[in-house]
């Protein structure tokens, strides 16, 4: 799994021009999946984000989890994080996961978000054509990829 963590003041998704979710302060999360993905995945990078100290404290240190600011999340799925641009100009998607996988493993990865936040998650909805809007905090922007955790 891959994610692009922004720090954001609020972050919304619309789709047929209707706004589906908003959230104020906390993290927008962009998540792309691929077929080796599963479960450990899920946990190790869920338990990483809501524990990753990037708010700032009142010495306007960046030392706060999201949990810690009583932030919200609004997680996307976004299997463009994994295009591959070595060859040509179009970008190869051949990494990221097929729906039929990718959809429960985006679900479940959206139930450990809310366990651990002790909230609903916001969400977008997967597959369809969304405009996200975001004013992102700082700019603070982290990419995690959960093959590369060692």
């Amino acid at each position: 799994m891959r994610a692009v963590i922004q720090r954001v003041s609020r972050a919304s998704v619309t789709i047929n021009y209707k706004i589906k979710s908003e959230i104020g302060v906390g993290l927008l999360i962009l998540v792309g999946i691929e077929d080796s993905d599963d479960d450990n995945d899920i946990d190790w990078l869920s338990g990483k984000i809501v524990q990753l100290r990037i708010f700032t404290d009142s010495n306007e240190v960046m030392n706060l989890s999201v949990l810690d600011v009583g932030g919200d999340i609004l997680a996307i799925s976004q299997f463009t994080l994994h295009a591959k641009t070595k060859k040509g100009n179009r970008p190869s998607y051949m990494r990221a996961a097929h729906p039929d996988v990718a959809i429960p493993l985006y679900n479940r990865f959206v139930i450990r978000l809310s366990q651990l936040m002790g909230k609903e998650v916001s969400t977008g909805e997967f597959g369809a054509m969304m405009q996200v809007e975001s004013v992102n905090d700082g700019p603070v922007t982290i990419i995690i990829d959960t093959k590369e955790k060692e």
